[in-house]
């Protein structure tokens, strides 16, 4: 049956990469051949492959994935080498061996080598922990195994196997339609259009494209309305999907926040490079060795990296998905926890949120006298999809109306006998009703429809008068209400949607989700993180208005579907802004909401679980669903709730902003430490006789200080810290970096006066005494950057960041007087350089503290958004969040 279309919004970023839209030569032949011809050559049967046949054909063709998950050490250290600076220092250390500088180049690699290492180690541990993660989410298909219907892993699927298709799911493979029911699908995954396609059984002949195969499913897809039965032709990467996906790479779209650290990486690019070229000209010009300088320039590019920032950035998430995990909230990639942190409004339904989620019948009002309640009720159970020749009647796969519905004790003594479905139109979310076709006892041949009360009365005749207004009573007591009409049908025995016209209304059927005890609590503990919790409903204004009441929240107004329909973008962005609820709300509507929202700057997250919120969830910069949602709304998010609980939400906010501040505070730390290090090096460079720190030294430095940071993702975080998003803003961290980095650098002058004109230092004393001075000012400094309170009185380390800083300072101030002291060219200093160190420090401290009260004192100077880009979430984003479905599990592993 051919449905109606249903209006989409289409997004200029739908359309889909230039691959070969020919279908794959397995599904177009089997297109192409009668019903028995497929399944013979697939060796398939209505009752289903057998498990060891399944098992068989799974490990000669493989799973059904796309990607395979899994912590690879080999490509986490090839992150670790990309560095094409690294990789030029490495070859020069090298060749320098060849020159006669060898000691030099071997404390360069071993130095490489350690820093490589303690990142490496870092990374494979938060991939570890991705990978435990992600083996707690489940995808699964609804299959024909050994004659029975079972459930098993969605990589699991093989060709032949008779899979259950039914509303919401989305499709495990290319398959073939053995048997169909008003099925439509949403193609536009691979074909870019927004319109759903209908499909029938009926074989498709001659060359036709993949949006022609009628007969067919395909892999990716979504189920939008009706139930099929089909068997698999294609799995994996041999799919129409699984080849875009492959086409597109398996590298996912990026988060704000990592966009963020692209920003930065450039920023501390155009530095580095600036600075190494400079430096390397003018050694040039001086006549001081080639290599001698290169060696030098190339330790300052690395020197003013953050080098272990991946690693800690990688700790952060790692640290924050378990804390997460352990609230029972599940994040799909970890980054999406710094998204979730920089959110300032939810977007959600209110059922499970706001109410317990448990819907009961509480009353069953005939309209009229033409029925009685039992009559009605009678009609209600009828007009639903469920198979109710077998008892106990099952409710899976119902809608909660409906399974409320049949779970009510007066169901329970009503008799269904006799009236089975002779056809269906199912639930749709344009026409929000469902209809049959039943011969019912006693009345005969009858077409009963329940829906949403304005679409049941819009094709009803001769209504009551009292009508509207029981409606709108029950609607004013917060009632979620259904209406129940007919007409008799003697001469139909197939249904249209135009027989839907012209019906007696019969009455209503009430419904009570009562709001959640703790939802006060919950919007609360949101409103002070600074998060607008907005509600974007299917249900009539006035429920939602009543749910918003009887938890004490003041509503800033409410737009229904039919008014935005009216409305341009700029009109729906200005009234969405203070609006608090969006009822009776189509999914284009919904995701129409978001994306103005977003336009207006704001980073928008939306919570929803049915077939209906896929293209919001899509839309928003974090889609957050649940487990038990539908397929297609699960696929959609970044984040599932294992409870339907705002309240966790809260706690992953907050997790999220303490991740982003710890990470601002190796990035702070980081650029303006290096580059005032490494600034004081190449201006000393340059009026020295010598160096003013070797290569190795300056490299050594470096690790000591990176390791020392390490403690920063386990970090406390001020409170006032957590109460607003934060973004990146390149432009804040240049302005913090060259403040604070000048004043790093007036303390390496001053040092090198002391002990050029106070001790009179030779090279390798000069060397130990910088190395020491520039090893305890940038560690100590994290005690002033990472609060803007004074530290230690009224804002407290963490004891393994305390620990940490002070034991890298110890150990830099040992060296000189190590055995390894002479390998690595440092000499003793006297006991007066530690006097002097000791008040140049607190000095340093001091001055900083100066600095940082009136750095943050100004408005220009606190961090925004202004310098970030347009939010997008573009096709690749689509694709790649729906072949994530598709993925091996990785096998069992410690996260750490």
């Amino acid at each position: 049956m051919i449905r109606r279309p249903r209006t989409t919004t289409v997004m200029k970023d739908q359309k889909p990469p230039e691959v070969d839209l020919r279908p794959p030569s397995r599904l177009a032949r089997a297109a192409s051949q009668e019903i028995p011809d497929v399944m013979e050559q697939l060796d398939a049967r209505p009752e289903g492959l057998s498990s060891e046949e399944a098992r068989r054909r799974l490990t000669a063709i493989g799973p059904n994935a796309l990607r395979a998950h899994r912590a690879r050490p080999l490509r986490v250290l090839g992150r670790q080498l990309k560095s094409p600076i690294l990789v030029l220092l490495f070859v020069t250390a090298t060749v320098s061996v060849f020159l006669g500088e060898a000691t030099n180049s071997v404390i360069i690699g071993v130095i490489l080598a350690a820093s490589i290492g303690l990142g490496f180690v870092n990374e494979f541990r938060a991939e570890q922990a991705a990978d435990a993660l992600h083996d707690q989410i489940t995808h699964t298909a609804a299959v024909i195994r050994d004659g029975a219907a079972t459930t098993i892993g969605v990589t699991e699927v093989v060709p032949g196997d008779i899979v259950r298709l039914s509303i919401g799911a989305v499709v495990p493979a290319d398959m073939r339609l053995i048997d169909t029911h008003d099925l439509s699908c949403d193609e536009g995954i691979l074909t870019g259009e927004s319109l759903p396609v209908a499909k029938s059984l009926a074989v498709v002949s001659g060359e036709a494209a993949i949006a022609e195969l009628h007969c067919c499913v395909l892999m990716g897809t979504v189920v939008l309305s009706g139930a099929a039965t089909a068997v698999v032709v294609d799995t994996g990467p041999r799919t129409q999907f699984g080849r875009i996906a492959v086409a597109l790479g398996a590298q996912q779209p990026q988060t704000e926040f990592q966009r963020g650290l692209g920003r930065f990486s450039l920023l501390l690019l155009e530095v580095a490079v600036a600075l190494t070229t400079v430096i390397f000209v003018v050694n040039v010009l001086l006549h001081r060795p080639v290599i001698d300088s290169l060696l030098f320039s190339l330790a300052i590019a690395v020197g003013i990296t953050p080098q272990l920032l991946p690693a800690v950035v990688s700790a952060s998430l790692a640290t924050g998905s378990r804390a997460l995990a352990k609230q029972r909230v599940l994040v799909k990639r970890l980054v999406c926890i710094e998204d979730l942190g920089d959110m300032d409004v939810l977007v959600t339904d209110k059922t499970g949120t706001l109410t317990e989620g448990r819907i009961s019948l509480t009353t069953v009002l005939p309209i009229g006298s033409a029925v009685t309640q039992e009559q009605l009720l009678l009609l209600g159970l009828l007009a639903t999809e469920a198979d109710y020749t077998v008892r106990p009647v099952s409710t899976s796969g119902l809608n909660a109306l409906d399974a409320a519905l049949w779970e009510s004790p007066q169901a329970a003594a009503t008799s269904t006998t006799g009236a089975p479905h002779i056809d269906v139109l199912p639930f749709d979310h344009d026409r929000r009703r469902t209809t049959v076709l039943v011969d019912v006892p006693h009345d005969g041949r009858m077409i009963v429809t329940k829906g949403a009360p304005e679409d049941v009365l819009a094709i009803c005749v001769d209504i009551p008068a009292e009508a509207q207004g029981v409606l709108d009573q029950e609607y004013a007591e917060g009632g979620r209400v259904v209406a129940v009409a007919h007409a008799m049908a003697t001469d139909r025995d197939h249904l249209r949607p135009e027989d839907e016209s012209g019906l007696t209304l019969d009455g209503l059927l009430v419904f009570l989700d009562r709001p959640k005890s703790d939802a006060r609590q919950a919007l609360d503990a949101l409103a002070a993180l600074g998060v607008s919790v907005k509600i974007a409903t299917g249900d009539n204004a006035l429920v939602a208005q009543k749910v918003l009441s009887d938890i004490g929240l003041a509503s800033g107004g409410t737009l229904i579907g039919t008014t935005i329909e009216t409305m341009d973008d700029d009109a729906l962005r200005e009234a969405a802004a203070t609006a608090t609820i969006f009822a009776r709300v189509s999914p284009e509507q919904k995701a129409r909401v978001i994306r103005v929202l977003r336009r207006s700057g704001r980073s928008v997250a939306f919570l929803g679980d049915g077939v209906n919120d896929a293209l919001a969830l899509h839309q928003a910069d974090i889609g957050i669903s649940v487990e038990t949602a539908a397929d297609v709304a699960k696929d959609a998010a970044d984040v599932l709730l294992l409870d339907k609980d705002l309240g966790v939400l809260a706690a992953g906010v907050m997790e999220g902003r303490r991740i982003f501040a710890n990470t601002i505070k190796y990035v702070l730390m980081g650029a303006s430490s290096n580059f005032g290090n490494m600034f004081s090096a190449s201006v000393a460079s340059l009026t020295l006789p010598f160096l003013p720190m070797t290569p190795g030294q300056i490299l050594l430095n470096n690790l000591l200080y990176d390791t020392g940071q390490l403690a920063i993702p386990g970090d406390h975080v001020d409170p006032e810290q957590l109460l607003t998003p934060s973004h990146w803003d390149i432009g804040y961290i240049r302005r913090f970096m060259l403040l604070f980095g000048s004043i790093s650098s007036v303390f390496d002058f001053a040092t090198f006066a002391l002990m050029l004109f106070v001790f009179h230092a030779g090279q390798s004393e000069f060397q130990s005494g910088w190395f020491i001075e520039s090893i305890a000012t940038q560690t100590l400094i994290i005690f002033a950057i990472r609060t803007r309170r004074v530290p230690f009185f009224r804002s407290r380390p963490s004891l393994g960041l305390a620990l940490a800083s002070f034991g890298v300072v110890g150990v830099g101030v040992w060296l000189p007087y190590s055995p390894l002291s002479r390998i690595l060219g440092f000499h003793p200093l006297p006991f007066p350089f530690f006097l002097v160190l000791v008040a140049m420090v607190v000095a340093y401290l001091v001055l900083v503290e100066i600095a940082k009260a009136r750095f943050f004192s100004g408005p220009a100077q606190q961090p925004g958004a202004a310098d970030a880009p347009a939010r997008r979430r573009g096709y690749h984003h689509r694709v790649s969040r729906r072949a994530a479905r598709f993925t091996t599990r990785s096998p069992r592993t410690r996260s750490g």
